[in-house]
């Protein structure tokens, strides 16, 4: 009889943005795709919305190099701000320290382990730019070409958090119609790498209500970047402060962009919910 391989995993959520994190270091390479996309399945596998493979770092100021792996078709992410969290509070606890450095994709991320136990992220620096979008044409990216109707809100804000938003501020955000608006919108012809797709209401100068289409895998409770890209949308429209909170459907994420160096900083909680293996 055929022995089949276990995969050990830990699970866990950011303001329940979920997510399967696999221990690759050792074999150093990352489990098979198809294995990959089970484990998102929610009634043939695990269930996440992304699963996280560890791998060791390429960058030697990084303790771990992280990829992202979205539900339910294993395509990859480059950014994905609460995942960085969890897998920051793993390495840290292990390094018995309060801080460390993840690789990702689109680069090194900073954290740090706050006093209440929260985790700091340095996002680093936002681009603005056309091409760094990337958008097909050039265009003015506080005001992109890409309108809703004049009952839906206005033209969004284009922002690169190491992968592609598009921010839309909306008069009744809780009633929006995110799923039919933002699952044609991420394919929209203007974004050759498709799109994550924000709809915002700004409170005050110090809190944004949000939800979030992630591009590949539909709407979920949290997204890190994409609340990023919306507090830099926002601040960029003059809305907002450079300090504020955003309230996503999973819970609040706090955000300061610097000023004196550019780079976004978020902080937010980190839950365990269990560990477990899984065959292949």
């Amino acid at each position: 009889m055929k022995v089949m391989e276990k995969i050990q995993f830990i699970k866990m959520h950011g303001l329940g943005n979920d997510f399967v994190i696999i221990d690759r270091r050792r074999e150093g390479e990352m489990p098979p795709r198809a294995v990959m996309a089970r484990m998102t399945n929610r009634k043939l596998g695990i269930g996440c919305d992304q699963v996280i493979p560890i791998l060791p770092p390429q960058d030697p100021k990084a303790d771990v190099f992280m990829r992202i792996i979205n539900s339910p078709d294993a395509t990859e992410a480059q950014a994905c701000g609460n995942a960085t969290r969890c897998v920051a509070e793993m390495i840290m606890k292990e390094k018995n320290s309060s801080s460390c450095v993840i690789q990702t994709v689109a680069g090194l991320l900073y954290c740090t382990q706050q006093d209440d136990g929260r985790i700091k992220v340095d996002m680093g620096i936002p681009r603005l730019k056309w091409n760094e979008i990337p958008v097909r044409e050039e265009c003015d990216t506080l005001f992109m070409p890409l309108p809703l109707d004049e009952e839906e809100g206005e033209m969004p804000v284009g922002v690169n958090i190491g992968n592609p938003h598009a921010v839309f501020f909306v008069r009744d955000v809780e009633h929006f119609p995110v799923k039919e608006i933002g699952s044609r919108l991420e394919h929209a012809p203007l974004f050759p790498e498709k799109a994550n797709i924000e709809f915002a209401k700004v409170i005050n100068r110090q809190h944004i209500r949000m939800r979030v289409w992630e591009r590949d895998s539909g709407e979920t409770d949290a997204c890190g970047s994409a609340a990023c890209a919306t507090m830099v949308a926002a601040f960029r429209r003059g809305y907002v402060d450079r300090k504020c909170v955003v309230e996503l459907n999973g819970g609040i994420l706090e955000f300061e962009w610097r000023e004196s160096d550019n780079h976004i900083c978020m902080t937010g909680p980190v839950s365990y919910v269990f560990k477990g293996e899984m065959e292949q």
